[in-house]
């Protein structure tokens, strides 16, 4: 059963939208490349790959303004252009992918297109401008091909390359002298012939040559360039010789969905005059062996359908616990029964089958943090010229695994950090000079695993952070009283920078100083459940640190009991647990504490935080547990009535209806269906910090 049409144009875009996000990203990196290297001719061939597919896939979805744009950049996107206008150029194709990503999104929200009317000025500026005097001389006019192969034939040389063979695109201009056309395009294909595989030949027989000046061939050889052309120059026959290696897509998806696309563009076009009904048709054949082409690598698969397999592995993971609840029971009641041993065998084998289902599903959801790693050049690349700075950026770790909502999530965190650090952190060269150090600024982002969460970190090289300008600012704003602000040691005036409306800037820019970037940070890690740590030094930079945790799907937990509740805390921020009484809880401040080894730490009582009743009635303790939690730098002891144990526990959210608190973070269910609420440890700590009263969690 064929599904309508409607269905058809609505995967199309679907798969268009996801394709062009990685062609900008290659327009991205191709720009900065083209600023250090102009002249690359493979980089140029690179962004003309993109270009032209963007071109063929939005002609095919219908987004015209998008495919005029394409079409009229691939005019300008010549070497002769880039050696002439090195500087011009790698910023054309920068504002070129800006201009393409304005108009994606707007095609995405179903918005009225943008004008983009700067990147046509820019364009006609480069083909209209003169070439620099230098270059001038040596610069000759391109012979005019246009190498426009079928798909078949475009299908033959993406062929050919992958097997490792070089394609040549080969444009002969045949002499206007010659006399005879049909015998010198005999004689032109027989050399094509001698000097490798002839993939494609146009025109295609000697009839037609009568007519023609230009001959164009895609011609896979082991011969070098040199060679090639001096085989193609005939003396009296060919009078000028273009050649250039055949396009081909980065990746053969790219390639293969732009060849689709493209064949599908004019099939829509030329079947739209004769025949509307047929013309959205497609070869199912060409069809069907681009589709084999691309699933041997990769299959693309909706988040929502792995989202439903973690949900569905969680409800094992409660089910396995409900059986060994179950098994524990039959234990005690028939200990010496022969079906026991079998019972736990049998039990054992389901729990690490589990286990590595678990492990697999929680792999499929993993990415690269490389993906969110490789838009940052560009970032720091505007932001530094917007500031008049040289910065560099450094990247490391990028192989880092992580979880594709936590990665989703922290993009913009980031975009704000590594901002910050360009106009914030990094010093003007005059200053940087002054001070001893190298005019170039440099940025560093690093990821790295450690334990159950992943590091991602944010140094700069530049002037560092002034605590006391942070604690002077924060009195001036009514952040912070005089009297509390003298109290905060130089590491807890870091975090104020985190306060919402919060900025040291002098005066607000386009890059920052309004307040609400860092503000973004911490509300994104609370949400996360991870923690952000700031350090820096006077004169030598600053450091930030975001910690989160590998997955939202499942984490190991500790369980307590607190007036008769069942709470839950994640195992990874518990640094150890120890017994106190009465006469050890000291109160400072109108707050209890305890001195463990030299250490002060604030006491938090959570039948204090909750206005929940005792569900038993609790008998008087001579001595308590305090589980020591951290997070960061930071410290706190948390006082319950008892342990219950370790436990793995598959999260769910709550609504926001049914616990109106940040301070927890979600609930689970145990096997024998006891509801659990997971503590927000960051959430506790911020509360901590800012010394504000603690409120109710529900």
């Amino acid at each position: 059963m064929s599904r309508p049409p409607e269905d058809r144009g609505g995967e199309l875009r679907a798969l268009f939208f996801e394709s062009a996000g990685e062609l900008l990203q290659s327009l991205n990196e191709a720009g900065l490349e083209l600023e250090a290297r102009p002249a690359d001719e493979e980089v140029i061939r690179r962004v003309r790959r993109a270009v032209h597919t963007l071109k063929g896939d939005s002609a095919a979805c219908g987004f015209n303004k998008l495919s005029e744009l394409a079409h009229e950049l691939e005019d300008v996107l010549t070497p002769q252009i880039a050696r002439a206008r090195g500087a011009d150029f790698a910023e054309l194709v920068l504002a070129a992918a800006d201009s393409f990503a304005a108009l994606l999104a707007a095609y995405q929200r179903k918005a009225e297109p943008p004008a983009v009317e700067a990147l046509h000025a820019m364009i006609r500026k480069l083909l209209e401008g003169p070439a620099s005097p230098d270059t001038a001389a040596s610069v000759a006019p391109q012979l005019p091909a246009q190498f426009a192969w079928t798909e078949y034939e475009q299908l033959m040389i993406s062929e050919a390359v992958h097997r490792g063979e070089t394609v040549y695109n080969v444009a002969l201009r045949i002499d206007p002298n010659s006399l005879m056309r049909a015998a010198a395009f005999q004689l032109i294909r027989n050399v094509l012939h001698g000097s490798g595989t002839l993939i494609a030949l146009r025109p295609e027989d000697n009839v037609a040559a009568a007519n023609v000046e230009i001959i164009e061939a895609a011609l896979a050889s082991s011969q070098g360039e040199e060679k090639l052309l001096q085989r193609c120059r005939i003396p009296s026959i060919v009078s000028d010789v273009r050649l250039e290696r055949a396009a081909t897509a980065e990746t053969p998806e790219h390639e293969l969905l732009g060849d689709l696309l493209e064949a599908q563009a004019a099939k829509l076009v030329a079947g739209a005059a004769t025949n509307p009904e047929s013309a959205a048709a497609m070869d199912p054949a060409a069809a069907a062996s681009a589709a084999a082409t691309i699933a041997e690598s990769t299959l693309r698969v909706d988040a929502a359908r792995i989202d439903a397999v973690m949900n569905l592995v969680g409800e094992l993971i409660i089910g396995k616990s409900m059986l060994n609840r179950t098994l524990t029971e039959f234990d005690q009641k028939h200990a010496r029964d022969p079906l026991r041993a079998k019972l736990a065998d049998a039990m054992a084998f389901q729990a690490r089958i589990l286990d590595e289902l678990h492990k697999c599903v929680l792999k499929i959801r993993m990415v690269p943090v490389e993906q969110l790693f490789r838009r940052f050049p560009r970032v720091v690349r505007d932001v530094a010229k917007q500031c008049g700075k040289d910065v560099a950026l450094e990247l490391s770790g990028q192989n880092t695994d992580l979880d594709k909502g936590i990665l989703d999530s922290l993009s913009e965190p980031l975009m704000h950090l590594v901002r910050n650090s360009v106009d914030h952190g990094i010093e003007p060269a005059d200053e940087r000079l002054t001070a001893g150090k190298p005019a170039r600024g440099t940025v560093y982002l690093k990821a790295y695993h450690q334990g159950t969460q992943v590091v991602i970190e944010v140094r700069d090289d530049g002037r560092g952070i002034d605590a006391a300008l942070l604690r002077a600012r924060a009195v001036e704003k009514g952040v912070l009283k005089p009297e509390e602000a003298k109290r905060l040691s130089d590491q807890e005036s870091l975090s104020l920078i985190f306060e919402s409306g919060f900025s040291t800037a002098s005066e607000v820019t386009e890059v920052s100083g309004r307040g609400i970037g860092m503000d973004v940070v911490r509300t994104v890690l609370d949400r996360l459940k991870g923690t952000v740590q700031v350090s820096s030094q006077k004169g030598r930079g600053a450091t930030i640190q975001l910690r989160v945790p590998l997955t939202l799907a499942s984490i190991q937990t500790l369980l307590f009991r607190v007036g008769g509740q069942l709470f839950a805390v994640p195992l990874s921020s518990v640094v150890e647990i120890t017994r106190i009484t009465d006469p050890e809880i000291h109160r400072i401040d109108q707050r209890e504490v305890l001195r463990l080894r030299e250490q002060i730490l604030t006491l938090v009582r959570l039948d204090h935080l909750s206005r929940l009743r005792s569900i038993d009635a609790q008998p008087v303790r001579k001595k308590h547990f305090v589980i020591v939690i951290g997070a960061a730098e930071k410290r706190f002891g948390l006082l319950v009535d008892s342990l219950v144990g370790e436990e793995e526990l598959v999260i769910k959210a709550l609504p926001g209806e049914i616990v109106s608190s940040d301070l927890v973070s979600g609930a689970s269910i145990l096997g024998d269906g006891t509801v659990v609420l997971i503590l927000n440890v960051p959430a506790v700590l911020s509360r901590l910090v800012r010394s504000t009263p603690l409120g109710a969690i529900a």
